[in-house]
């Protein structure tokens, strides 16, 4: 998410550590030395590449033939400090944030909040009163070298290296990303934020997030994603492994606004607990490809999750979005809520999958998906995918595409409305159920985002 319209910024001119172009094992090695990681991190690098070089390209959803992964830088490092004052952050580098209203925002409200810029974080705060309460909220480079017990313990164990091919490609050349932990029984219901910016032309960023909600806690985590415009193709491949223990509750929003020059190929999943409840919100704008399928496994009896997401897709771009709803105990319920919009021959796809195990009596599952397209050469699939192994569970699917009415049209036109903005309104009142579960900051921003996007002046 981010407040710019610009097609490229200047890429700076040095940087301290840059690798590539193309992956491996020197690279991995080098990028681990430069980290001075532990040498068991350095195995499990060193494991994602061989699973990678092993695995093929998906065969199924959108073409990859134009993603060069030979060509691609896969570390690069934009400063030697990370800050955690704004004014210490390198001029060039805040610039491009302040634009994004980054600092703006942490002040109104947020808990914390923290920047990517390439590869590395290069800011991270955490006001003092969640501090006080043992909140973590750190980066993940960080967290290896101060909260290494806890990393060890969790790392790959809800996204393993070897579940498909950009997540092993994210073991071995991860970097950056969030490490949150949220005590037993601490409500941190203030949003925390982390901003990941892709800045340069043909990079691969790899942020690597680990969210751990402790029993009876709460946590609120928002991330926001942009890119500009390059004539070389950049890759995305974010794997985040969240954790929601008994009775926790647990928010997790993410934004994106990527250029039409990045492939988003990404893999995100969640554990729930007993009793544990999670809400999953992902809007996707932008990029040239965008894969991922948010993932909840209700473990624990009595566990729920919503999973909201919203696309839009426009010229040139395939938003292959889903969810996935894993029941593997008693008394569990999901609910998956998609909306896409279409325009100017973009084409979206959902995938879902809800998984009602043997051992999930008494559960429930509610799937709805709705599109519009708004000309005709765009384009919507759905593949729904339901397993029901428990003759006590209820699961239900429905779906539905339309385009929008020339009579809504003509009535809200009859009321002095020009067709740009009545058109505008009505997909806007078609995302709402979206933006409405979001701060109104954010709300505000996202829909003047879905404009920009429909008036085609976002690159």
């Amino acid at each position: 998410m981010g407040r710019e319209t610009e097609k490229k910024d200047t890429e700076p001119q040095t940087f301290p550590f840059r690798s590539g172009p193309g992956i491996s094992e020197k690279v991995i090695r080098n990028l681990s030395r430069e980290k001075n990681e532990p040498e068991w991190m350095l195995g499990k690098r060193l494991e994602g590449l061989s699973l990678f070089e092993s695995m093929p390209l998906p065969s199924w959803g959108p073409d990859l033939s134009g993603l060069d992964l030979s060509n691609l830088h896969y570390y690069l490092k934009a400063t030697d400090k990370k800050a955690d004052a704004w004014e210490d952050v390198p001029d060039d580098i805040r610039k491009t944030f302040d634009r994004l209203g980054i600092p703006e925002a942490e002040r109104k409200f947020l808990a914390g909040s923290a920047a990517q810029y390439e590869s590395e974080m290069v800011y991270h705060r955490l006001k003092k009163q969640w501090a006080k309460k043992g909140i973590i909220f750190t980066d993940m480079d960080t967290a290896l070298q101060e909260h290494a017990d806890i990393v060890k313990k969790y790392f790959g164990t809800v996204v393993p290296s070897g579940d498909n091919k950009f997540s092993a490609l994210n073991t071995a050349a991860w970097s950056g990303g969030s490490f949150i932990y949220v005590p037993e029984g601490v409500q941190a219901d203030v949003p925390l934020q982390t901003y990941f910016r892709i800045n340069a032309e043909k990079l691969g960023q790899f942020e690597r997030s680990l969210v751990i909600a402790e029993e009876g806690s709460a946590v609120n985590y928002i991330e926001g994603c942009s890119a500009p415009v390059f004539s070389k193709a950049s890759l995305h491949a974010a794997v985040v492994e969240v954790i929601a223990k008994k009775n926790s509750k647990l928010r997790f929003t993410t934004i994106q606004n990527w250029s039409s020059n990045v492939y988003n190929l990404v893999t995100k999943r969640c554990v729930a607990g007993e009793n544990a409840v999670v809400e999953w919100l992902d809007g996707n704008m932008g990029s040239r490809v965008t894969m991922k399928y948010p993932a909840v496994i209700l473990r624990g009896k009595g566990a729920r999750a919503e999973l909201l997401g919203m696309t839009y897709a426009g010229r040139g771009q395939v938003q292959d979005v889903g969810a996935k709803a894993i029941h593997i105990a008693p008394g569990t319920h999901s609910k998956i809520v998609s909306k896409s919009v279409c325009q100017e021959g973009g084409r979206s796809s959902f995938r879902g999958l809800v998984h009602v195990d043997e051992t999930a009596e008494d559960s429930g599952s509610f799937v709805q998906c709705n599109a519009y397209l708004l000309d005709d050469k765009s384009r919507t699939d759905t593949y729904p995918r339901i397993v029901d192994r428990q003759n006590r569970a209820s699961v239900s699917h429905e779906a539905k595409v339309g385009s929008i009415s020339r009579e809504k049209l003509f009535y809200l036109m009859s009321r002095g409305i020009s067709e740009k903005d009545a058109l505008s309104m009505v997909v806007l009142g078609f995302m709402e159920s979206f933006t409405k579960e979001l701060p109104m900051e954010y709300a505000v921003e996202l829909n003047r985002l879905i404009q920009l996007q429909m008036e085609g002046s976002v690159g």
